[in-house]
């Protein structure tokens, strides 16, 4: 199990900052002030927080943080449009643990990162941006490129704050970094004034303990109730039908290992979300796989069918319970989640426990050991997991193979990424169809491998948050895996891969279509296909696209030309690759639960639909 070698702090976060290593003056320093400019502060503070990348964009209001940039030990990686500099931040955060940072200018540029802040506010993402704002005599004014842009960021940020002087720019920056990576992590915003970067303060970093007093009413809980880790352990031992639901929180919290040792102790199977692929290692045995609307059978029903959940950093999110009245009715629930607003928003819990996952579930496995040792037994669960050994079985992810001269079959072609990919490669997917064949058919071993978009989903996230995880991790192989939908909303930011020498490989599942969509058509409306069809005349050619933007380009329409087109693209690390895979486009993703249908309602691939009583 892959774990993060970054120091933490006491609520399990990476220290990101510290005084000692600031080598600048500090509130207890004696002597001259050294006079610098509110840029000047910001890239210093940015420095001091140990950014060491960011993605970003000059306009005219931010134009002054530009130029000491020239002389920062910081990378900045120009984007091609801001909404890539948001996804490469949160793609640099999801790989890292680290928060992502993105800079760009006012008015639309600041509107631009809307999309990328709401996604990372969705999926709990670590991110920082820094806006620039019109001069402060100029806000109201309607000025030029101005926009109210913490009015507009205030519901997909845990915090955001207007600059009004240039001597609150340190605060400020450590504030952002502070709130966005403790607690449930997510965006912060800094909005900073052209006339506050330009003006000049006497340089001043706030320790730690001013940071804290500045933040009053911000005390995140991180140990768990004692009293409620005693009942989630007896819960425990009391369970015949127990099933652990790890979420995305596992991975925030890094506790991975804690998740291991708490499957260890106890024997009890896992389902790991979409946000949480990787958190437990798909090959292990009492690993079963991804619930949800896309769920495999088994992993789908075995929460209906248990009576206790054990959820741990998941939050009950509606494309995994289905029909929320008819979710798990048997299912006693310890939820334990870092988010009190979480407790009971969606399924009242019979033991709530807030605080840090990692924590918390070690906590959990201390109390388990401390009732064993007291003669406590553990109820019998071999006739569960008998059945569940049954229903893998009778219910595996499958699908039909495509026919002599007909179009690849999506599923293939991940198995055939996954099979050649070298170890520790990183998958980053768009939203629709591919997502889901990715997330279903890639085996992911170690954590901090899939990056996604889940609670948004974000069309055109992929390639973008790529290119933010090589940044992060430079030597490792990062696939992208795109449809031919998502492709062409943030594409442009192959270009920035190719002059950042960031060498990302996007798989493009290309069937023509918007196939999530047209999938909901076919089944939902009558096969009245209205406004999915993409490729009328073979519109763009993708592979001259790519090559015009400093690509290698592979064209793919043969199962016999797979796995060599893969090994070629594994082999050129010197620019990126798009692999341009032609599959069929009436390919659907199989097991799905209607939306607003109960999990019980679960259509499964065709070929299994007519044995679907024995999921009972």
């Amino acid at each position: 199990m892959a774990t993060n070698t970054a120091d933490t702090r006491a609520d399990n976060r990476p220290d990101t900052r510290s005084d000692e290593r600031a080598g600048t003056a500090t509130a207890s320093d004696v002597g001259t002030p050294e006079r610098i400019t509110g840029a000047q502060a910001l890239i210093r503070s940015l420095e001091l927080e140990g950014v060491d990348t960011m993605f970003g964009y000059p306009g005219g209001c931010i134009l002054p943080a530009y130029d000491p940039l020239l002389d920062s030990s910081i990378r900045h990686v120009l984007v091609r449009h801001e909404q890539g500099a948001g996804h490469m931040a949160e793609g640099y955060a999801h790989v890292s643990g680290r928060p992502g940072v993105a800079m760009v200018t006012s008015g639309p540029a600041a509107t631009n990162l809307v999309t990328p802040l709401m996604d990372a506010y969705m999926d709990s993402i670590p991110m920082v941006a820094i806006t620039g704002q019109v001069p402060t005599a100029a806000i109201g004014s309607d000025a030029f490129q101005e926009c109210d842009t913490v009015g507009i960021t205030r519901s997909c940020t845990k915090h955001n704050e207007l600059v009004m002087t240039p001597a609150d720019v340190p605060m400020a920056v450590r504030q952002a970094f502070h709130i966005a990576t403790t607690g449930r992590p997510g965006p912060t915003l800094v909005d900073v004034p052209k006339d506050v970067l330009v003006g000049e303060m006497d340089w001043y970093w706030p320790s730690d303990a001013e940071v804290l007093a500045s933040l009053p009413g911000y005390r995140p809980n991180v140990k768990g109730h004692p009293r409620m880790i005693k009942e989630a352990a007896k819960l425990i031992l009391a369970a015949e039908r127990p099933v652990i639901y790890a979420g995305g929180g596992i991975l925030k919290a890094r506790a991975a290992d804690a998740l291991a040792e708490l499957v260890e102790l106890t024997g009890i199977h896992v389902v790991t979300t979409l946000m949480a692929r990787g958190a437990f290692p798909d090959g292990h045995e009492l690993n079963l796989g991804m619930p949800g609307m896309h769920g495999n059978a088994t992993a789908v029903t075995a929460m209906q069918k248990a009576d206790l959940l054990i959820a741990l950093g998941a939050r009950f999110d509606d494309r995994i319970t289905g029909k929320v009245d008819e979710f798990a009715q048997l299912a006693k629930v310890i939820h334990v989640d870092i988010d009190p607003a979480e407790q009971g928003k969606v399924r009242r819990p019979d033991v709530p426990i807030v605080g840090d996952a990692r924590l918390v579930i070690e906590e959990i496995n201390a109390e388990i050991r401390a009732l064993r040792g007291a003669g406590v037994a553990q109820a019998d669960t071999g006739a569960w997991k008998s059945t569940l050994s049954g229903w893998q079985e009778q219910f595996p992810m499958t699908y039909v193979p495509s026919e002599p001269g007909a179009a690849l079959k999506p599923q293939y072609c991940i198995e055939q990424l996954r099979g050649l990919a070298p170890p520790g490669t990183i998958v980053a997917s768009g939203v629709g169809q591919h997502q889901m064949f990715a997330s279903q058919y890639w085996t992911f071993e170690e954590p901090y491998t899939w990056v996604n978009s889940g609670g948004l989903g974000t069309m055109g996230f992929s390639i973008p948050a790529a290119i933010g995880a090589q940044a992060a991790r430079p030597g490792t192989c990062v696939w992208a895996i795109d449809g031919d939908g998502c492709f062409q909303m943030t594409a442009q930011e192959l270009v920035t891969a190719a002059l950042e020498k960031l060498p990302i490989k996007v798989a493009l599942l290309n069937n023509s279509y918007l196939g999530m969509v047209r999938q909901w058509q076919e089944m939902f409306y009558d096969e009245r296909y209205s406004e999915v069809f993409l490729d009328s005349a073979a519109l763009p050619d993708f592979v001259m696209m790519a090559e015009s933007m400093g690509c290698a380009a592979i064209r793919v329409e043969a199962p016999e030309e797979v796995a060599p087109a893969i090994e070629k693209a594994n082999s050129i690390n010197d620019r990126p690759v798009v692999v341009e895979f032609r599959t069929e486009a009436a390919e659907g993703v199989f097991p799905m639960v209607p939306a607003g249908a109960s999990n019980d309602d679960v259509i499964l691939h065709p070929t299994q639909q007519d044995r679907k009583e024995n999921l009972g």
